[in-house]
């Protein structure tokens, strides 16, 4: 892999000086010991500031070795460091040992020698160059860091044409792949906020586009491609799938083609993917498609009904939950009020009928059952999906009762089957961040199989872009893919992308602006390849990703759009731009227009008995 830095150094520094740099791609702006005054407006244009053995404040330092050794043992880890090439080899490899500094700068004419330095610390050799026959020489010689003054996107273009066979990729002031918990303990809040702005779920670089999961701007890829990593012309004009790829990512599509699952390390590769690579991964997961399910996409009629927006939990990803000050008033429905809504979705067509909402504290087992029992007499012919893993769980313990006893009393009310949620990220470490206070992996996973082995199917869904990484997305396809072979249960799989807008945690300046559309396209793709043969159905969320984004996906493995979710609310709480509900008329026109074949299913995925008769478009 060959990293690049779009890096300015300065003298001084003014907003309008580093509004002007952002605005032409600058990620990090080096001045020898910014003041506070110019770490504020490099910070400010969503930038991060560098600095020298002198500087406060700033995201990393450059020093010479005596310098760099000072910092270090000051406590500055070694991933915020880079040393300078001077005073000879073995200064410099001593310094590169006792720091571990991520990188050695050098000049263009030492890059060979101070490789043979650089190698021994693990750290990369990092060089200033102007043109691209320059960048080309300077890997040649050995440099894996390519440091760029002033390189516009054309340019960008030219440079990853000519590295053809390397992977190149953006990095920041950072190297990739720093553990997010290391980040979050070593940042002061400024500079996590700008660094988790810039970043991508590995610590490279985020494209420069408007686009998020949830706002109403249109997906960023340029027409015949699927994956927004560049933006220069030449990307814009090549055919998808085009140029090299990783040769042991090529051996996982091919052996996954063949019909062999992918592993969990390479499940972690293929979520790593980049640019042409993540094209390539989608092919591969759509061939799959093909073959599991044709060329029918499905769709449920369905209402949901948020019930309560209480809740006595407060996960960072949620800005439904009230308990006071944000957006409308805390509010609980009464169990008639949720059994005529559900009466007016069965006459207006809907097959299924989906309870979503908080946890609050004086709700019990009771309030659940009786809320199963009110839909079912207000529509006894509709599919019930309700209470989410945390829920079952809240209301068994609210009830003294064991996790099966109280799924069979649901069941024996009329509950049909499961939503996966309340799983987030199930990898602890990430949990501990996102929704510390709900339940673990183990105890998810402990009432899904409950459900299961009771015989009530159920969803499993992934919430990710915030504060996780291609490693714990693996881990959550693992736990998914372990229990599916033992169960069977699962019905799909669903990626809900993170919208990040009023997410409290995003607000204060600690969780990722959502994943980047790459990402999104990854993770449904890649759970069509890790599922293969156990989860038949991938689902993309309209309400996240807008039309344009959920018909993208029909090339990626996905065939299934979901529902057309009459009522929700939980993702316009949180900043989505795309609406509340669709008509079928809505989701059989993005499918059509795809080149596929709509078809209406139920909550498992059977055809419905008889077409019902809901509202059209408009």
């Amino acid at each position: 892999m060959i990293t690049f830095c779009r890096l300015r150094p300065v003298r001084s520094v003014t907003p309008a000086r580093a509004e002007t740099c952002r605005r032409e791609g600058t990620t990090t702006l080096e001045a020898a010991a910014p003041g506070e005054t110019e770490r504020a407006a490099i910070l400010g244009a969503g930038l991060l500031p560098v600095g020298g053995p002198q500087a406060v404040g700033v995201a990393a330092w450059v020093a010479a070795p005596s310098g760099a050794v000072s910092l270090a043992a000051a406590g500055i880890p070694g991933w915020r460091l880079t040393v300078l090439d001077r005073g000879g080899g073995p200064v410099v490899r001593e310094a590169l040992a006792r720091t571990r500094a991520a990188y050695l700068r050098t000049g263009r004419s030492r890059v060979a020698s101070a490789g043979l330095a650089a190698r021994s610390a693990g750290a990369a050799v990092s060089v200033f160059v102007d043109t691209v026959s320059q960048a080309v020489a300077a890997v040649e010689a050995g440099a894996t860091d390519l440091l760029l003054r002033d390189w516009d996107t054309e340019r960008l273009g030219e440079l990853r044409t000519a590295l053809a066979g390397h992977l190149l990729v953006e990095r920041g002031a950072l190297p990739p792949g720093v553990a997010y918990d290391r980040a979050a303990a070593s940042l002061a809040g400024p500079l996590l906020k700008a660094y988790l702005d810039q970043i991508d779920a590995s610590g490279v670089v985020r494209p420069r586009v408007p686009w998020a999961p949830g706002r109403s701007t249109a997906i960023p890829p340029p027409a015949g491609r699927l994956s927004a990593a560049w933006a220069d012309p030449a990307w814009a004009a090549g055919e998808p799938g085009e140029a090299s790829m990783r040769p042991g990512l090529a051996r996982v599509l091919e052996r996954s083609l063949a019909g062999r699952r992918p592993g969990a390390a390479e499940v972690e590769l293929l979520l790593g993917a980049r640019g042409a690579e993540v094209e390539a991964v989608a092919a591969a997961a759509d061939e799959l498609r093909r073959r599991a399910k044709g060329q029918t996409v499905t769709y449920v009629v369905n209402r949901n009904i948020n019930f309560t927006n209480r809740c006595t939990y407060r996960c960072g990803f949620c800005a439904f939950s009230q308990g006071g000050g944000r957006g409308e008033e805390p509010y609980l429905m009464a169990v008639e009020e949720v059994g005529r809504q559900a009466g007016e979705a069965a006459a207006a067509g809907a097959t299924e009928i989906c309870l979503q909402g908080g946890v609050p504290r004086a709700v019990t087992g009771d309030f659940y059952l009786a809320l199963t029992a009110a839909v079912k007499a207000a529509a006894p012919s509709l599919h019930l999906h309700a209470f989410s893993p945390l829920e079952v769980w809240h209301g068994a313990r609210t009830l003294g009762m064991s996790i099966p006893d109280f799924l069979r009393r649901l069941g024996a009310e009329g509950l049909d089957s499961l939503p996966g949620t309340a799983a987030e990220v199930l990898d602890d470490e990430v949990r501990r961040v996102l929704c510390p206070s709900k339940i673990d992996t183990a105890r998810w996973v402990e009432v899904v199989a409950a459900a299961h082995r009771l015989g009530m199917p159920t969803t499993a869904t992934i919430m990710f872009g915030h504060v996780d990484s291609p490693a714990s997305w693996a881990r959550h396809l693992e736990v998914i893919r372990r229990l599916q072979a033992q169960t069977g249960g699962f019905t799909e799989f669903v990626p809900l992308p993170f919208v990040h807008m009023e997410a409290p945690l995003y607000r204060e300046g600690r969780a990722r602006p959502g994943p980047t559309w790459d990402e999104v396209v990854l993770l449904h793709a890649v759970a069509r390849l890790a599922l293969d043969g156990l989860v038949g159905n991938i689902q993309a969320s309209w309400v996240k990703l807008g039309w344009d984004g959920a018909a993208a996906l029909l090339q990626a493995g996905v065939n299934d759009l979901g529902g057309t979710l009459m009522g929700d609310r939980i993702s316009r709480a949180a900043g989505a731009a795309h609406g509340t509900a669709a008509a079928p008329d809505d989701l059989e026109r993005i499918i059509r227009a795809a080149g596929r074949v709509p078809a209406r299913r139920t909550t498992l995925y059977e055809e419905p008995a008889e077409a019902p008769a809901p509202p059209r478009a408009g």
